[in-house]
């Protein structure tokens, strides 16, 4: 299973019936888009000396970056690992190992308080050996036995890496092996001597929006050049990948034309054709041994009966493919529940179910031509999370169980059991007996009911003087659920803050609806959701505008941005994290043409007509008066282009108003490359909060 898975009205109007080129012309801050040039750079080294020095100087920065520093380094956090052959595989960063080790063990040691590990490979030894700045990407080993891997290295952390092939029983790179320069690539094991690719291989060979479309069939000791063409996407598409299902008597090759974010078609290789799979295109499919399993987005008619959205279905891949569309419902959402996930073992599937933000199991079974269902006795708190130890061989799995304020613990469980034996925990990273959590209801702007939960001192006076921060998302279908973090405890809450995590519109609380009912020009119902839970807090006197600050990152930077601009008055403090802003020309940036699917086209001047309402590039006005914002992002962000936080920066400052910046020179997408960086960028943006919000 692969994806690739956010002034005067006059003004306003004559931008959007220009359309985005004309626009685009007169924009006098488009050379902060040159990611590295030198201008550009001398601008943001500027920046980050007066946000360094203001936010550093804070009394309350020394202790929580030392605190941050020690709880992200801890020893004691959990080694989550992944099976290759027989041994569990986990990658480490620590004080000692700046960038990290891959390391492995045996389950039976993993299951010991303090496992023994064995080094595969050492990050740091390589980086300073080669003299790069490398960080670990991922790796991908060829089943079953897990010796042979494709392991990704990207230079300070984007997501264009090197692939490498290594070879784990020599602790060595493969000379001559499979090995590629640095690109957005797509790889995947087919045999010892064959893998599927795809890479920039040159000219035309690459999606608008900056990912492979050509699939190709590398063999051992051959040129790249060689490899043989499978498949070719369109230029306009997101990209292409392939990936082999190993499950002995099972076993296909796929190849997945993804056409943008949320529509694909997907082929099963039979010889030399590819026989396309019959799937809404804005479904996913994948087998699961001798069943198909389609997820869908939207309803669907096929044979006389509709399925509805959201539902997951299941059908016998052979009969389906011979033209049987006889399909069994595994799952039907509710008004209040959706599938927050799929997990495969050797005999079961188990469905994670996502239940008014909270999540519950259950188990399938297919035997005997149908399929039997029981609910799995798991914690009724809280979020799950499921791996699949080895779906192919193994009915093992791993359960991670958390909530706002208890240590995240995982489990070794069972299909078929409700047993489990506690592995790991994390500790206490701050005292969690004087927090309660509560989830409240705000009303939007159309009537529409939003979750959100708040966590805060049990002592905490509703006299509207709470220091609070809000996180939101909203997009792309991505659920915000409760989570431990001894990050916020530490550095927010033990300070006396209150945290806000609004459930609004655009991601996937509620399934494939939710998401959809903020999608293009419906994208400011996510702006609403999030603006309506600020005003519920506030009449509730959880806090107030002088107390309330905002934060969100990559499409949740869009929305502060969005916040930020059309609410000023409801905000002190914004935190925005490596941002879309420029909502006219993210298209145009990085991977930004593979979201149109999500915003819409800047270019066509009927949907720049609704983009151009809420971008917060284009509203942001010198006679208003704003909160304050802190701006973060990273140099080597090869997905959201710095340059939407940077023109904004320089924009705000020109028309006169009061922010901050400060841009890591590594880290990627994440914006931070190791866990001192993350410790720097979170004590900076803290630091920032109490400033503005005691």
């Amino acid at each position: 299973m692969r994806s690739y898975r956010k002034m005067a009205s006059g003004v306003v109007l004559g931008l959007a019936a220009a359309g985005g080129a004309q626009a685009q012309k007169t924009d006098p801050y488009l050379w902060l888009e040159d990611v590295g040039g030198d201008k550009a750079l001398s601008w943001v080294r500027e920046q980050n000396a007066v946000a360094l020095k203001e936010l550093q100087a804070q009394p309350e920065y020394p202790g929580i970056h030392e605190r941050l520093k020690t709880i992200l380094n801890s020893k004691e956090r959990i080694p989550y690992v992944t099976k290759h052959g027989d041994y569990y595989y986990n990658f480490w960063r620590d004080a000692q190992h700046t960038r990290g080790i891959w390391r492995r063990t045996t389950l039976e040691q993993y299951q010991k308080a303090e496992p023994q590990w064995e080094t595969v490979l050492d990050i740091d030894k390589l980086a300073a050996d080669e003299n790069e700045n490398w960080v670990w990407h991922g790796v991908s080993c060829l089943y079953p036995k897990g010796e042979q891997c494709l392991v990704q290295l990207s230079r300070g952390g984007g997501d264009a890496h090197v692939v490498r092939e290594f070879d784990v029983a020599r602790r060595s790179f493969v000379t001559g092996g499979f090995n590629l320069p640095e690109a957005k690539s797509d790889i995947g094991w087919i045999d010892a001597d064959t893998i599927f690719v795809s890479t920039d291989f040159g000219e035309g060979s690459m999606t608008t929006s900056g990912y492979p479309r050509i699939v190709k069939e590398w063999k051992r000791g051959t040129p790249l050049s060689a490899a043989a063409t499978l498949y070719e996407a369109r230029a306009e598409d997101l990209g292409v990948g392939a990936y082999k299902d190993f499950t002995p008597g099972h076993s296909y090759q796929f190849i997945n034309r993804q056409i943008g974010f949320y529509a694909s078609e997907l082929f099963v290789r039979e010889g030399d054709r590819l026989v396309k799979i019959d799937k809404p295109d804005d479904a996913n499919a994948y087998t699961v041994r001798d069943q198909l399993i389609i997820d869908l987005r939207s309803d669907w008619s096929v044979n006389g009966a509709t399925y509805k959205q959201g539902s997951l279905l299941a059908a016998d891949f052979k009969r389906f493919m011979a033209g049987e569309r006889q399909l069994e419902v595994l799952f039907t959402p509710t008004p209040s529940s959706s599938l927050d996930g799929v997990s495969a073992t050797r005999s079961a599937l188990l469905l994670n179910v996502l239940d008014n933000v909270k999540n519950r199991l259950v188990e399938l079974r297919h035997a005997d031509g149908k399929w039997q269902r029981r609910d799995v006795d798991a914690p009724a708190f809280g979020t799950l999370a499921l791996q699949a130890l080895d779906p192919i061989e193994s009915d093992q799995y791993f359960l991670t169980v958390t909530d706002f304020l208890t240590p995240t613990t995982m489990y070794l469980a069972h299909a078929g059991s409700d047993e489990r034996s506690s592995l790991k925990s994390l500790p206490a990273y701050f005292d969690a007996r004087p927090y309660t959590v509560q989830q409240h209801m705000a009303v939007s702007k159309d009537g529409t009911r939003v979750p959100y939960f708040v966590l805060m001192n049990k002592k905490a006076r509703l006299n509207g003087k709470n220091p609070t921060v809000m996180y939101g998302y909203g997009g792309f279908e991505v659920s915000m659920k409760p989570f431990y973090s001894g990050t916020t405890g530490e550095a927010w809450l033990k300070q006396g803050g209150a945290y806000v995590l609004a459930n609004i519109r655009g991601g996937g609380e509620f399934g494939p609806r939710w998401h959809q009912a903020a999608l293009k020009e419906n994208r400011q119902r996510a702006f609403d959701d999030f603006i309506a839970v600020a005003q519920d807090i506030i009449k509730r006197k959880i806090t107030s505008p002088r107390h309330l600050g905002i934060m969100g990152g990559s499409n949740g930077g869009l929305l502060v941005g969005a916040a930020l601009t059309q609410r000023p008055d409801l905000f002190n403090a914004v935190v925005c994290q490596v941002p879309l802003l420029d909502m006219q020309r993210y298209s145009k940036l990085l991977a930004g043409a593979s979201w149109m699917g999500e915003y819409g086209d800047p270019d066509d001047p009927a949907q720049w007509a609704y983009i151009s309402q809420y971008s917060p590039y284009q509203n942001v006005f010198k006679d208003k008066h704003y909160p304050r914002v802190l701006f973060t992002t990273s140099t080597r962000d090869d997905r959201v282009h710095p340059g939407h936080a940077r023109k904004m920066v320089a924009k705000m400052k020109d028309q006169g108003h009061d922010v901050l910046y400060w841009e890591n020179t590594e880290g990627g997408h994440a914006g931070a490359a190791n866990n001192d960086q993350q410790a720097q960028m979170w004590a900076l943006t803290y630091a920032f909060l109490l400033e503005q919000l005691k």
